[in-house]
């Protein structure tokens, strides 16, 4: 279901747009060589993606290369494990693009990588709208693509992609043409790599809100202005789930953005949905959404903090038969861990407090550092604190346009719960 004519043969518009005399991909034996220190190269040879700066020879040659240059990297005997990008000046030094000798990291690489993401989309998403792209797993370490329809919202997170970033774009325009690409380079994962941070639109325009379709409902989302990359793809399914209960129900979405899990239960029956959250464009833009979809009848927004909001309910006796609670992080650096785990435990007690009897709270963390151990144990203490039981239906995690490489647990940072309260 590709929007646009990829081509066939050698001479297709696809391989004039990228085999182009200017491009400037290097072959592997012309790129400056990594050694890694005796035996400390056995993690990268079984798979793992990542050099650690304190595995490898960092000698004078090293630390003179440019943050982002492409290298060879071998083991202490000389044997050779791959190429890729490579920083100095971080911990994750290295990021392996690919382990076969014969590749050129060009843009028909990169192109490549894009056809065979796009083909494992079409084949799970039945329109033109996910993560195109997710990163190390996905083949294409530190990259973030995410497809409006003809718009892309892309994140370059290390200096590797940053210096790729004319071959990226080349590829994706020569597969897509998309109407408009936006740089989503804001991510705080820059800083670590020396880069700064910004947003800017790199082709095209857009301006205001576009259309994202998902699970049969249009939404809208503002890419130029929006948080991340502009939608929470990695939900998609979470709405689904949720929204089955829905029907003839009453609703209430903490931290609703823009509405994804408000507008789905609406649609599926819910009696009434209130979608709470502190930002003024994102409620606009649910409430744009709800009028589209003649909605707005069963939805109404509410912007506060969603604390402060719980604990006016809370005294007023309100109750919902489902309560969403889906923050933003709470655990951004591993030394957040023990104050996140407690605002997930506060979020938990609080938020059951307005969950009816027999009725449903899912509540989610996005933070990869809160391991689902840790984050099962706050939420159940939370439980116990609001005095209230209840059991654990679904455990869920991010939709599957956003895989995990096996050799990065870590990458599975969304989890969620799904539980009945007694």
């Amino acid at each position: 279901m590709a929007l646009f004519p990829l081509g066939n043969g050698p001479q297709s518009e696809l391989s004039v747009c990228l085999n182009d005399k200017n491009h400037k991909g290097v072959a592997l034996s012309k790129l400056p060589i990594i050694k890694f220190q005796p035996s400390r190269h056995k993690r990268v040879a079984g798979g793992h993606p990542w050099v650690y700066s304190n595995e490898i020879v960092m000698d004078a040659t090293a630390k003179a290369l440019e943050p982002g240059s492409m290298v060879r990297f071998i083991a202490h005997d000389g044997t050779v494990l791959g190429m890729g990008s490579f920083n100095p000046h971080t911990l994750i030094a290295g990021r392996v693009f690919s382990r076969r000798p014969l590749d050129v990291i060009d843009a028909t690489w990169f192109a490549e990588k894009f056809r065979t993401a796009l083909d494992r989309r079409e084949a799970l998403i039945p329109s033109p709208y996910y993560r195109l792209v997710h990163a190390e797993a996905d083949g294409v370490p530190g990259l973030i693509v995410d497809r409006f329809g003809p718009h892309l919202s892309v994140q370059l997170n290390t200096a590797g992609m940053q210096k790729m970033w004319p071959d990226i774009q080349k590829a994706l325009e020569a597969l897509f043409k998309p109407q408009s690409i936006v740089l989503h380079n804001e991510s705080s994962v820059r800083a670590l790599e020396g880069l700064d941070r910004s947003v800017n639109l790199e082709k095209g325009e857009t301006s205001g809100a576009i259309e994202v379709v998902e699970n049969g409902l249009t939404y809208f989302t503002d890419v130029l202005q929006g948080q991340k990359t502009g939608w929470y793809f990695d939900q998609r399914d979470n709405h689904a789930l949720v929204a089955r209960f829905a029907k003839g129900k009453t609703v209430l979405d903490l931290y609703t953005h823009a509405g994804g899990f408000a507008l789905l239960a609406a649609k599926i029956g819910a009696k009434s949905v209130v979608g709470v959250d502190s930002s003024i464009p994102a409620l606009a833009l649910a409430e744009q959404a709800a009028t589209h979809n003649k909605l707005q009848g069963r939805c109404s927004w509410v912007r506060a903090d969603v604390f402060d909001d719980i604990e006016a309910r809370i005294s007023a006796k309100e109750t919902f038969d489902i309560v969403i609670a889906d923050p933003p992080p709470f655990v951004r650096s591993r030394k957040d861990v023990a104050t996140g785990a407690r605002g997930y435990r506060k979020l938990a007690m609080k938020a059951a407090c307005v969950v009816a009897p027999g009725g449903l709270l899912y509540i989610a963390s996005c933070s990869h550092n809160m391991e689902l151990a840790l984050f099962i144990a706050e939420v159940a203490r939370g439980l116990h604190e609001a005095k209230r039981e209840g059991q654990i239906l679904f455990t869920t995690f991010a939709a599957p346009d956003h895989p995990v490489h096996p050799h990065l647990p870590e990458s599975s940072y969304l989890k969620g719960l799904l539980i009945r309260l007694d």
